[in-house]
């Protein structure tokens, strides 16, 4: 992957950007998002920020040897503080790190935010919990995909904030847009899910002893959802 050519992960969020965007990329690494994107004409203007110096300066190298650094600010700064009103930012991605960390990020960074820029975020793990926060916070999940790269299932989930959204828990869970869609990918990732779960199951029963009760009743109502949705 370099500044021309993104990976797949990377393809698919740039193909949830609104036309004409003016993006934050928070944990931009490399700002080869952004600079493909302005490349390609797909965007007005981007903001690449990093909190530690190193992924910082590769940022700043990439967009300096782009010849982009006009339209690309590179900034080092905790997530969301990095964005000014002048900004006037109108699509914001957080990709490559934990759903938990990714709804972190959201939740300290809620002053910055207009309300109404577009969340293109793709998480590692952690999509149930980060699904909640954006119920909790009037966001209206718009579309999910999952796809599948070097042996990894990776999730990207598109938002807009409309007011009041209500998700059941199974939703909060899968995905409300992956339920509908049911993508061959999507079955796949759970269906492996599912096994993993199996043995998860099967080390606690082993285990007898030192397993909480809860933690062993989580387990097989979520094994219980996945084979309902395989059905």
């Amino acid at each position: 992957m370099n500044d021309e050519t993104l990976s797949m992960r990377l393809e698919r969020v740039a193909a949830h950007m609104p036309a004409g965007a003016r993006l934050a990329d928070i944990g931009s690494d490399h700002a080869y998002l952004p600079v493909a994107l302005l490349r390609r004409g797909a965007i007005a203007s981007a903001v690449a920020v990093e909190v530690a110096l190193t992924p910082f300066q590769a940022a700043e190298r990439t967009v300096r040897e782009s010849g982009l650094n006009q339209r690309i600010d590179v900034r080092l700064a905790n997530g969301l503080e990095a964005i000014e009103p002048g900004d006037r930012i109108t699509a914001i991605s957080l990709c490559g790190m934990g759903g938990e960390t990714i709804r972190d990020i959201l939740d300290s960074g809620k002053a910055r935010l207009s309300g109404a820029e577009r969340l293109i975020l793709q998480p590692n793990g952690g999509e149930q919990p980060l699904r909640q926060w954006l119920m909790d916070n009037g966001y209206r999940i718009l579309g999910e995909e999952v796809l599948r790269e070097n042996r990894f299932y990776y999730e990207i989930i598109v938002a807009e904030r409309t007011g009041p959204v209500t998700y059941s828990d199974r939703e909060l869970y899968f995905g409300p847009s992956q339920m509908q869609t049911r993508s061959p990918t999507f079955l796949a990732k759970w269906q492996r899910l599912l096994s993993q779960k199996q043995k998860t199951l099967a080390g606690f029963t082993r285990a007898r002893q030192g397993v909480a009760e809860q933690k062993v009743q989580e387990v097989a109502r979520q094994m219980r959802w996945i084979t309902e949705l395989l059905e």
